[in-house]
């Protein structure tokens, strides 16, 4: 199936590393993203004892505030950021009071829940001439800088229904002792457009280590679960592996002006357009996945009958194995999680998924495979098939040729 074209700025061409392209920069993957919510101790025994994500920084925003007590009464003031693999985050939990408290909900309208939607560029030039493009474009730009922690350098330009976006270039890596950079390694963090060029991290740790800094000082999860689980060969505390964030489902009041800023300024392609039930919706890609982020209109709310006001539809975390997708299925409905119908239509180009809700309300999309697209914008679709209630899939089932493929888990699943 052939996508359509990707448009970009007519007769100008930007050098990227060597390459000329319609953009300054090119999007390679969904790095992260993250929710404000009312429970945070739900939603972090959801992801983390359920799902088996991992803490790698929780940041306390009232530690040195001016007002901290007065945030402190608000609840947990942490802003969590969470990981699935060696990224420093994956995934970020924020207390929604906090955050309005301080402000930062400010440049979001009522039902933006996402806290914000990250993209992985290839560098940071790539970072700092997104800066000028977005400018030039009469985008609104959040902020530019570098966080700590996460160490990740970035811009972010707000799509036209307020949802923030973040452009990113590196982030920091967790390794084999599972500890982040302690808080003294943090000292290099920008709110302002960095010049350049700037020292490689490598330089930054050098230096960190010569002040007498100890990297073993940072936080590590505490891992309350035993590991028993056989889990194809390798005990985990938990029967599966999460190994891939994505994708992002969007619900939008102006679809046509939504996918304009996608596919024109930040240079998704267009995989497929489906119509349901008198609804045009729209899937997008930024490598070869057959979608990274999908965008309805806002009626389909309605139509679906679906939970909570927020803009997000849903999002995706994708496990190793179909099998291990059976038994994720079975371990969360065990904890008492709550699974909802979304109808496959909905979802071109995974076969085989469960849709779960977070505390929140939040649509959990869990699959283990998804259509791969080919460099001529071709992939072979989905047979139709009736989809059998959860607890009526087949033991295995017949392989096709995008199973297991695309963008593998890097390093051991424990």
């Amino acid at each position: 199936m052939a996508s359509q074209a990707v448009t970009g700025e007519p007769g100008r061409r930007h050098d990227v590393g060597g390459v000329l392209l319609d953009r300054p920069f090119r999007i390679r993957r969904l790095g992260h993203f993250g929710y404000n919510v009312d429970d945070v101790a739900a939603c972090l025994d959801f992801y983390c004892e359920g799902l088996g994500l991992r803490i790698s920084d929780p940041q306390d925003l009232a530690a040195n505030h001016p007002r901290r007590e007065q945030l402190k009464a608000l609840g947990d003031t942490n802003l969590y950021f969470i990981r699935h693999a060696t990224d420093h985050h994956s995934f970020v939990l924020f207390n929604r009071r906090v955050f309005e408290a301080l402000g930062r909900a400010d440049a979001l309208p009522p039902a933006v829940d996402l806290n914000q939607l990250t993209w992985q560029v290839g560098s940071l030039a790539e970072v700092s001439n997104a800066i000028d493009y977005f400018a030039a474009h009469g985008i609104a730009i959040n902020r530019v800088g570098r966080d700590m922690p996460g160490s990740n350098w970035h811009v972010y330009p707000m799509d036209p229904e307020g949802h923030r976006n973040e452009l990113y270039y590196g982030i920091e890596q967790v390794g084999w002792s599972g500890m982040a950079k302690p808080r003294a390694m943090h000292e290099r963090g920008f709110r302002q457009r960095p010049t350049l060029p700037q020292v490689g991290e490598l330089t930054e740790v050098e230096r960190m280590l010569a002040q007498g800094i100890d990297p073993s000082s940072g936080f590590r999860h505490p891992e309350v679960l035993p590991a028993v689980h056989d889990v194809d060969g390798v005990l985990l505390s938990r029967p599966f592996k999460v190994v891939r964030n994505g994708p992002l489902r969007l619900f939008c009041d102006d679809l046509d002006a939504m996918a304009r800023f996608y596919v024109d300024r930040l240079g998704f392609a267009v995989t497929e357009v489906v119509q349901w039930q008198g609804h045009r919706c729209l899937f997008l890609r930024c490598n070869t996945e057959h979608h990274s982020l999908a965008l309805y209109p806002a009626a389909l709310r309605a139509t679906l009958g679906w939970p909570g006001p927020s803009t997000v539809l849903g999002f995706g975390f994708q496990v190793a194995t179909y099998r291990q997708l059976k038994v994720a299925i079975a371990w969360l409905a065990q904890r008492g999680c709550r699974f909802v119908d979304l109808p496959a239509e909905l979802s071109p180009g995974i076969d085989w998924f469960a849709t779960a809700l977070d505390p929140a309300g939040h649509a959990v999309q869990l699959y283990f495979s998804m259509r791969q697209v080919g460099s001529d914008g071709r992939y072979t679709p989905a047979m139709p098939r009736p989809v059998p209630p959860l607890d009526a899939w087949p033991d295995v089932i017949e392989g096709t040729p995008d199973a297991y493929t695309g963008e593998t888990f890097n390093g051991p699943w424990g």
